[in-house]
């Protein structure tokens, strides 16, 4: 049986990996640190800041997928965890023998500029925030050992409360849509994610290499705005705004206000091809997710 350390399992892409892999029948480990999975399989505490605590984490296992990250403005911290604790990871698992590391990263590490459709190798990131700064080194640090680094954009489904939420509460605020909710993103349902990575922890990872994952098709902005009106009860805008006049209105809410205001999607064919999954159309996947949506914007609101 394939046994399988996961870091991040706690998390929104965790949760979904977690239940893919299980269905999978592999052997799971997993980091904990703060919050255990509440799940039978194998649990190891380990906190990526504390190299220390990660030895044996590594020991008896197949491959390693690495889902856990910083997020935040605290740069301490996110060297900590999302550079300095990716290599003490890697160490540990180079001092198990295990050679397949599949690591979960962003295409948030190419900034805020208009990207339509660049495959890999088409596109160099320019990371804009101490964020995405720090994992972009430790992707590096993984592909440099021949680990596998997978990039989605916009990632939606249950568990999400960011990306949904968020657009919520900015046509909430505004009452406007943004530069005609003409752009387009590239977006991937969790569970189809979820996939993917399992794929490539259990089947076989090219080494080296970024793939990014997104649907095939960018989803426009106004599928989304139509979507979150229609399902989730946000009323409907009522006028437009360019991004330089919303961001007056609403300066606290800039980096949030740019990825609505061009295009930024991704080629994602190798990733799809790799997965053997056939991805969930955008419509479909929203639909499997309203009920989270739904709970968690009804305490947004009661909050």
């Amino acid at each position: 049986m394939t046994a399988l350390l996961v870091t991040g399992a706690t998390g929104f892409v965790g949760a979904a990996t977690r239940r893919a892999l299980r269905e999978r029948g592999v052997r799971l480990r997993t980091l904990v640190h703060h919050r255990r999975t509440g799940d039978d399989d194998e649990q190891v505490e380990g906190d990526l800041a504390d190299p220390a605590s990660l030895r044996g984490s590594c020991a008896g296992v197949d491959a390693v997928v690495h889902l856990a990250a910083a997020v935040g403005s605290d740069p301490d911290t996110c060297r900590a965890v999302n550079d300095a604790g990716v290599r003490a990871l890697l160490a540990e698992a180079r001092g198990a023998g295990v050679h397949r590391f599949v690591q979960l990263g962003t295409a948030a590490v190419y900034g805020r500029g208009e990207h339509r459709g660049p495959a890999e190798d088409e596109v160099r990131p320019r990371p804009e925030s101490v964020t995405s700064e720090t994992r972009l080194a430790g992707e590096n640090a993984v592909l440099a050992a021949g680990g596998t680094v997978v990039r989605p954009y916009f990632v939606y489904g249950a568990g999400d409360r960011w990306v949904v939420p968020g657009l919520a509460r900015l046509l909430a605020a505004t009452g406007s849509t943004i530069e005609g909710a003409r752009p387009r993103l590239g977006m991937v349902w969790v569970d189809d994610l979820a996939e993917i990575i399992a794929a490539l922890a259990v089947d076989g990872a090219p080494p080296g290499r970024v793939l990014h994952a997104n649907h095939p098709r960018p989803v426009p902005v106004r599928a989304l705005v139509d979507r979150i009106v229609a399902d989730l009860g946000v009323p409907a805008p009522q006028r437009d705004m360019s991004y330089r006049d919303a961001v007056q209105r609403l300066p606290g809410a800039a980096d949030q206000l740019s990825l609505l205001a061009c295009d930024r999607y991704f080629d994602s064919t190798a990733a799809w091809r790799g997965s053997g999954r056939e991805p969930t159309p955008f419509e479909v996947g929203f639909a499997r997710s309203l009920a989270w949506y739904r709970a968690h914007l009804a305490e947004d609101r009661a909050g």
